[in-house]
């Protein structure tokens, strides 16, 4: 909530206060935000905040704000402040969780839009906003309606598209190159990339493991592998 304040990126029209909830340091930072924000600041009971919250353990404060503005495709796939665009797509992540710690990562190696489909895939929700921890306020977003054309119109537009799958022929820290445009696409929990979308790609990569288990969570895998295409970046 306090990302959501300091971001101004879409207006918050009310904070509610659970009336038992204990006023510590990150409560009262995000107080003083609302008062210097004019953002007016209702307090409530504890029942009726848990009902409102749609999360799992609420920390007794909510924000009720304006919904976040989609981004067109083409405009994800422009320059950023003279750096060509860095791209995270997702190709059916269902677990909000997972989601949102993808974001989390994303914002932090300096990921400058995420796509996501339309259908069959988790989109951004109170769980995944509290897993991102602040990173929805940064991170443009496009929905398409369907990943395979959303890749095609990206590498028209010049955009490198690089798949993440267990069986990728390419190790992810031997991509010939990350700093021209390029957009990393993970797959499912479980099931790794679409057929369609692993067809589509410029290349697969994948993350090499030396242990007994076969494969990592999605969010783990993401962490890996934005890292290893933001160190080849300018």
């Amino acid at each position: 909530m306090r990302e959501l304040l300091l971001a101004g990126t879409r207006r918050t029209r009310e904070i509610l206060l659970s009336s038992e909830v204990d006023q510590g340091d990150m409560i009262g930072d995000i107080l003083d935000l609302a008062a210097e924000l004019r953002v007016p600041v209702n307090e409530v009971s504890r029942t009726k905040l848990d009902a409102l919250s749609r999360t799992d353990a609420p920390q007794g404060i909510v924000a009720r704000a304006d919904e976040l503005p989609e981004t067109a495709l083409e405009d994800l796939c422009r320059e950023v402040e003279g750096q060509a665009p860095f791209l995270l797509a997702v190709d059916g992540v269902t677990d909000p969780g997972n989601l949102g710690a993808l974001m989390r990562i994303a914002e932090c190696n300096g990921v400058t839009g995420v796509v996501l489909p339309r259908h069959r895939a988790v989109h951004v929700t109170p769980t995944v906003t509290k897993a991102a921890a602040g990173a929805v306020e940064y991170l443009p977003m496009a929905i398409v309606g369907g990943l395979p054309s959303a890749i095609e119109a990206m590498k028209k537009a010049g955009v490198w598209v690089v798949g993440l799958d267990a069986g990728g022929p390419t190790p992810i820290h031997e991509l010939p190159t990350a700093d021209s445009p390029v957009c990393l696409v993970l797959g499912a929990e479980g099931k790794g990339l679409s057929r369609l979308v692993r067809e589509r790609c410029d290349l697969v990569a994948s993350i090499p493991l030396r242990g007994r288990l076969g494969s990592l969570n999605v969010a783990s895998a993401g962490a890996i592998a934005c890292y290893e295409v933001a160190k080849r970046r300018p």
